[in-house]
């Protein structure tokens, strides 16, 4: 009499062929959250498809902190992207790119680096009304500067009061904005809502490039 296929296989080749799926479970779990499929990954190219398991070991293994989780995804993308301005990279001066985009090229701009922040936190699951992407004035040269440059970083709120600690592809350690005199703030905004100082405002819809992105990543399957 036949044995049942199961009973009939090694403990080793299970757990060969149980292995992608505990795999798939543990980011499902891990993250909370719908990411993209590996053919689309694939429409992007190799360069793509390496950053991406690598992002998604990152985020498999970020800390359980906010902080440590703030940390490991700042590395993350100020170590493995280069800063270009979308001229180089895009051949236009204004485009923003999903971190699957972003991957492909290996390449960003600030609001790239500060996308896919943005994206890879709220896959974690922190809250929404903690992290805030903020366009400021950088001034070029030091804070003494009257020199300014158009900017964008990732703000982070512990609560909505507090003063915010900023994540920017300029420097690689996580300062509060105290710390950064060389930053004025002009505006900033989530999925949520826009502030301009203390002055907050629901129509987030009025962000035309920001909808854009936000339509592009559910297309490419992400769910936050």
């Amino acid at each position: 009499m036949r044995r049942p296929l199961l009973s009939s296989l090694s403990a080793a080749a299970l757990r060969l062929l149980l292995l992608p799926l505990l795999l798939w479970f543990l980011c499902l779990g891990v993250t909370g959250s719908s990411l993209p499929s590996e053919q689309t990954v694939s429409r992007y190219g190799p360069q793509a498809q390496r950053l991406y398991r690598e992002w998604q070991s990152m985020l498999n293994t970020a800390g359980s902190s906010d902080s440590q989780r703030l940390k490991d995804v700042n590395e993350f993308f100020n170590r493995r992207i280069t800063y270009a301005e979308n001229s180089q990279v895009w051949r236009q001066e204004d485009y923003w790119a999903t971190p699957l985009e972003t991957f492909g090229k290996g390449m960003a701009d600030c609001k790239g680096f500060v996308i896919g922040k943005y994206v890879s936190l709220r896959l974690l699951g922190m809250s929404p009304d903690k992290i805030r992407l903020t366009y400021v004035k950088a001034r070029i040269g030091g804070p003494s500067s009257n020199i300014t440059q158009a900017h964008m970083v990732l703000a982070y709120y512990p609560t909505p009061t507090v003063e915010p600690l900023i994540l920017d592809n300029l420097i690689t350690s996580i300062q509060p904005a105290s710390q950064r005199p060389d930053l004025i703030p002009v505006f900033s905004f989530n999925m949520e809502s826009i502030w301009v100082g203390t002055t907050q405002n629901n129509n987030v819809n009025r962000l035309t490039r920001w909808k854009q992105l936000l339509d592009k990543l559910k297309t490419e399957g992400f769910s936050f």
